[in-house]
This record gives C-alpha cells, structure tokens and sequence, in this order.
C-alpha cells in the first residue's frame, strides 16, 4: 500500500493506492494560484498510472475536506464507482455545489453511494467496495453525532495482499475519540495514522494514540497556517506515541509518499 499525503496547504487531499486499484480520501485543492491546481493534476497522473480509481471518501463537508474544484476533477478524469461519506449533512454552499457534482456524474455512469452511520457495531466493515482493500468504520456513529467534525468519518483501511492498514480520521476531535475507544478500543490499531484535525491540540488523546499505536502519523497542514498547526501539544503527543511523524507543512511545504508493506512502513518526500 503506498499513501500520498498530498501538499495542498490547509486542507486534505490523499490518495490511497494498490498494485491495481486507487481510491482518494477528500479533494481539498487550493485555489491561491493556478499552480496548486496542475501540481494536484501532475500528481494524480503519476500516481494513477497503471491504476483504477474504485472510490472516493469524503470525511466531512466543510471546504477544506470537501472542495468543489478537487471534487470536480476527480468525478470527471476519473470517474470513480463508489462515494462514502458521513451521513450528516452540513448545508453549505459548497456542499450544495459538490453534491451538484456528483449528481452530474450520477446521470452519466451509475456511482454507489455509502452513506456511513453507525448503528449496529457488527456492521462497521466494508469488505466488497474493491478487490485490494477492506474498509472497517469506526464512525460518525448515530449516538454520538453533534458537530459536523465529529460526525467525520473514521476508518481503517486494510491492504489484503499485505494486511498494511490506514486510519482515515477526517476532523474527529478528543470527545469524540473518547467514545470511538470506549466502542472499539484496540480495533483502532493501524500502522499508519492520519493525524486528525490536521494535527489541532483537540485533534486526538493519549488514550486514542495507544489504542491505535501507529509506527507513523502524517499531518496534512498548511506552510504557516493561522492555526498553529500542527500544534506544540500535538507534536508532543505525536512524538510519545509514534516511531515517526511528518507534515505536509515542513520547511516550504512537501508531498508525503508512505509506503506500508510486509517489511515495514516507510516515508518519502514524494515527486511526482
């Protein structure tokens, strides 16, 4: 399994790839310049050669996540066969103009659309979305829905060839961390994590960082965003609870190609 962390400032953009299959978790593309735009293009031309595009995961509606432009280049180059997003729906404009999107794409190819919220425990797990991965969700679960951050979608994404696993955790924040260990606890254990939050100090705990016990965390942040991020706290935890951590954020900004297979995990800044 190899995991670009793209640099898209402060937002998210990852793209998740197999020996054959690919599939992108959020579509924040910065619109600062043209230039963000075409390097997220370049980008996804390298990585998906070779590679089907089986789905897309939205972890949360705000614009950071859930971006017109990256949403828009994604549905209509590579037009992917299924859409899982939180079952809550935070109306805003630009929510309003992606699922316009989607509708779009929905007329032309039929696209399956996972609605995730959790009711009953045993039927977190996903195992028929594509041939390389199996996904298990941890939340929003219903009890437990009262902001659209913690309504993020929190997923463990395992690689079967290498039993390599993910976590996808969008902007979950400490309270709700709190109730996704009291339901799941060491399930959440994953060698790779994506910081919540974008590595914000109520991003995630020290409980939720044992449970998961990643070997590497990757915080997708801005160069100099106005937020401090990531945060000196999370840092500290990051450091007390992983064998390494990076950011897209460091010295000027870089890409991140993580790659988590039967000898290990490994970082790379990546160049596409």
């Amino acid at each position: 399994m190899e995991i670009f962390t793209l640099n898209v400032g402060q937002g998210q953009f990852v793209v998740v790839a197999g020996k054959e299959e690919a599939f992108i978790v959020d579509t924040f593309v910065p619109l600062s310049s043209g230039q963000d735009t075409v390097f997220v293009k370049a980008a996804l031309s390298s990585i998906m050669a070779g590679r089907k595009l089986v789905g897309l995961v939205v972890t949360g509606f705000d614009a950071d996540h859930f971006c017109e432009a990256g949403m828009k280049l994604v549905l209509n180059k590579y037009r992917p066969n299924w859409l899982m997003y939180p079952n809550y729906r935070k109306r805003t404009r630009t929510a309003d103009i992606c699922f316009d999107a989607i509708k779009v794409l929905d007329h032309q190819k039929h696209i399956d659309h996972v609605s995730v919220a959790l009711g009953d425990n045993n039927l977190r797990f996903y195992q028929k979305l594509c041939a390389e991965f199996s996904f298990e969700i941890f939340s929003p679960h219903r009890e437990d829905m009262n902001s659209s951050n913690n309504c993020s979608i929190v997923c463990k994404v395992t690689e079967r060839a290498t039993d390599g696993t993910y976590l996808i955790t969008g902007d979950a924040e400490v309270d709700r961390w709190d109730s996704i260990v009291r339901h799941f606890g060491r399930s959440l254990q994953a060698h790779v994590l994506a910081a919540p939050h974008h590595g914000s100090e109520n991003g995630i705990s020290a409980v939720a960082l044992s449970c998961i016990n990643p070997h590497t965390i990757l915080v997708s942040a801005g160069v100099e965003n106005q937020y401090g991020h990531p945060h000196a706290a999370a840092k500290r935890l990051f450091s007390n609870y992983s064998q390494y951590w990076y950011a897209t954020n460091t010295n000027q900004g870089q890409s991140i190609r993580t790659v988590v297979d039967s000898a290990g995990v490994k970082s790379y800044k990546f160049k596409q």
